[in-house]
C-alpha cells in the first residue's frame, strides 16, 4: 500500500469518527503531492526525512540554538507544530519540545531499530519529523526530537 493510500484511509477514518472536529487544524486542508513534486520543492535531505522516514545528524541544526519567541512550522507545508515556550535544550542533538499544538502532529509505531518507538509526523502533509519519548519533563513528560532541518522557525514580533 503505498504511503498516500494509507494516508487516505487515515483521514477517512478520522473525519468518519468525528474526531477531525476535536483537533486545532480541523479547518486546514491536507496536503498530497507525488514524489516528484516533494523533491522540487525540498531539498535532498528534507526530502530523504520528511519522505522517507531519514534523520539528521545530532548537533547539526542550528534551530538547536535558537531562542527566540515564535513558532516552529514543517518546512514542507508551514503547518505550525510547535511554540517556542514548549522547547526545551533535552541534550540529545535534535531540537527538543515538551508538547506540541494539539492536532498537529499524527503519531504510529515505528520498529525500525527493533524496539517499538513513537514516531510522529505533520498532519497536514504527512511528513516524517522525528520520534516521541516518554523522558520529557514537567508538565508532559513528553519528549518531541525533531529534525531540525524540516522545521522552519517564524519568528514573532
Amino acid at each position: 500500500m503505498k504511503k498516500r493510500d494509507f494516508l487516505k484511509i487515515l483521514f477517512k477514518f478520522v473525519a468518519f469518527f468525528g474526531l477531525e472536529k476535536s483537533f486545532a487544524f480541523s479547518n486546514f486542508e491536507k496536503v498530497f503531492k507525488q514524489d516528484d513534486d516533494w523533491k522540487r520543492i525540498l531539498t535532498p535531505e528534507q526530502f530523504q526525512i520528511l519522505r522517507r522516514e531519514g534523520t539528521e545528524k545530532p548537533f547539526s541544526s542550528p534551530l538547536n540554538n535558537e531562542f527566540r519567541r515564535g513558532n516552529y512550522c514543517c518546512v514542507a507545508c508551514n503547518a505550525k507544530l510547535f511554540h517556542s515556550s514548549m522547547k526545551y535544550d533535552s541534550g540529545t542533538g535534535w531540537p527538543s519540545f515538551f508538547d506540541c499544538y494539539k492536532g498537529s502532529i499524527i503519531t504510529k509505531v515505528d520498529y525500525k531499530l527493533l524496539y517499538p518507538r513513537t514516531e510522529y509526523s505533520c498532519i497536514v502533509c504527512g511528513g516524517h519529523h522525528g520520534h516521541v519519548f516518554n523522558d520529557g519533563p514537567k508538565p508532559t513528560f513528553k519528549r518531541y526530537c525533531n529534525n531540525g532541518i524540516v522545521l522552519k522557525f517564524m519568528p514573532l514580533n
